[in-house]
């Protein structure tokens, strides 16, 4: 009988999860390497270098990754021959060290779970808890998979029920457009079939716990209907062109990961969850000699990769903008902001429209502005600001004309594409959107050469801040005259590729 002892697993735990909130696994970073050599569209390959030189500062620096440090998924296989030597249920041990990992003073990382989730919404403060899975099997040890699934990409999942004879292919292709760029491609899709609805959800987020390795399948061919899907959904989901951040391109995906179960002969359930440009996720076993040890990678592992968006871009000085220099820029231009950016996400935007539509004043004048939607991580030791990467700007599209229309402000930085609804305010008021790139966080926050809360303190990482800027990257997406680069890019590169008949919009 194998005994575990409460604090060991606490303990592998809470490293686990400080491990992965900055390094990200090995073979992403290669995957990542190969798609940016080969990547043929600039402002893709920009993305992925931006995310690369992220990736090796976040390893060098031990900071986060991306600011959403994501909600905790535990995958915990227990041996029917272990024993647990402590007071705690392993329910409680597993949040216990999602407690000490999130609250670590040397890392701290940002706590973005809420309970109460269509009531008061109230944050935790310590990102529990965890969501766990368990399996009881026959063994001597614990066996445990922890991942830190960011919001983002965890709001693109799809789920459908299909009929027996419905094609699984046709269904992906479909849905994979209407997911747009905000989890962050390049990355992982993880697909679960069969089981009923809650088995194919658990399978495709399971499946993404496996190691990319889609070039060794392609090297030796298929072995069975699974490994047939992933090759085909492979090629036809990256041949639709969407491209690093949906800027448009060869590589969307880095690998497809399937798992399947047995399932009803009146089903084909099947789901899609997406994994991002922050993969993160660790896979360690106890077997009573003591806590997990995680080995450190190399920093020479990284990719001798920099990224030199500073020779490509217009400087502009956002504190003297006038709206008529923002309608000279066009879409898919690269900029490098400087001065006084305000920041707000979903909390922040709501408060002010609940106050506009009430006709109060609001705490900050916007006359001119740009806002950043972001929620940093709080700072450790000197910093201005921990890792302060673009959330994703959709959400707040139903925002967008009260904001452009009553407040003056002229334009707004974020994470990926926005909707049609935004789309038409930008146009209207003569506005612009800046895409940032999602997966670049601690990049970012090296921008940021001061930080201080203006308004709404009390909504903690969502308050809204403001933040002095210095050569802070960022990508024209949505210009003056309604040209979207997440349209135009991914049509122009699906044509190229030329493997799907494009869609012609009516």
């Amino acid at each position: 009988m194998t005994v575990i002892r409460q604090d060991d697993l606490i303990q592998s735990v809470a490293d686990a999860l400080q491990y992965i909130s900055y390094y990200h696994p090995a073979d992403f970073i290669q995957g990542v390497f190969e798609a940016y050599q080969k990547e043929e569209n600039p402002a893709a390959k920009d993305a992925m270098a931006q995310i690369l030189v992220n990736s090796r500062m976040s390893a060098m620096g031990h900071r986060p990754i991306c600011q959403d440090t994501g909600i905790v998924t535990v995958f915990c296989k227990v041996g029917m021959n272990v024993s647990f030597e402590g007071d705690m249920s392993l329910t409680d041990m597993i949040n216990e060290g999602v407690r000490r990992a999130y609250n670590h003073p040397d890392n701290v990382l940002r706590a973005s779970v809420l309970e109460d989730p269509d009531g008061k919404r109230k944050n935790t403060k310590d990102n529990t808890p965890a969501v766990i899975h368990y399996d009881i099997v026959p063994s001597d040890t614990v066996d445990i998979q922890v991942a830190a699934k960011g919001g983002g990409s965890e709001a693109k999942s799809k789920f459908a029920m299909l009929n027996p004879s419905d094609s699984i292919v046709d269904w992906v292709l479909e849905m994979v457009p209407k997911m747009g760029a905000g989890w962050c491609p390049p990355g992982m899709l993880g697909i679960g079939i069969g089981g009923t609805a809650e088995k194919a959800m658990l399978l495709a987020k399971e499946s993404l716990m496996d190691p990319i390795d889609i070039h060794e399948l392609q090297a030796r061919g298929a072995q069975n209907r699974s490994e047939e899907l992933r090759l085909e959904l492979y090629e036809k989901v990256n041949a639709l062109g969407i491209g690093a951040q949906g800027l448009g391109g060869l590589t969307t995906v880095l690998d497809i990961k399937i798992m399947d179960a047995p399932t009803h002969a009146a089903n084909k359930p099947v789901a899609i969850i997406p994994n991002c440009a922050a993969t993160r996720h660790a896979h360690f076993v106890l077997d009573g000699s003591g806590p997990a040890e995680l080995e450190a990678p190399k920093i020479e592992d990284w990719p001798d990769v920099s990224w030199g968006g500073e020779g490509q871009s217009k400087r502009v000085n956002i504190d003297n903008i006038t709206p008529e220099e923002v309608q000279t820029w066009k879409s898919g231009d690269t900029l490098l902001l400087n001065g006084k950016l305000l920041t707000g996400r979903d909390a922040a935007h709501k408060r002010m429209v609940d106050m506009i539509n009430k006709g109060e004043k609001l705490p900050v004048d916007f006359t001119n502005r740009f806002i950043y939607y972001v929620g940093p991580v709080d700072p450790v030791g000197n910093e201005v600001v921990g890792p302060a990467g673009p959330t994703t700007a959709t959400r707040m599209d139903k925002f967008t004309r009260t904001m452009l229309e009553q407040t003056g402000l002229i334009g707004m930085v974020g994470k990926a594409e926005r909707g049609d609804t935004a789309i038409e305010a930008i146009k209207d008021n003569k506005a612009v959107y800046l895409m940032a790139v999602g997966g670049a966080a601690y990049l970012v926050s090296k921008a940021i050469r001061k930080s201080k809360v203006v308004a709404f303190e009390d909504l903690g990482m969502e308050a809204i801040y403001e933040f002095e800027v210095e050569d802070m990257p960022v990508t024209v997406a949505v210009d003056s005259e309604g040209v979207s680069v997440h349209k135009t890019g991914p049509k122009i590169w699906q044509a190229k590729i030329g493997k799907i008949p494009v869609k012609e919009e009516v």
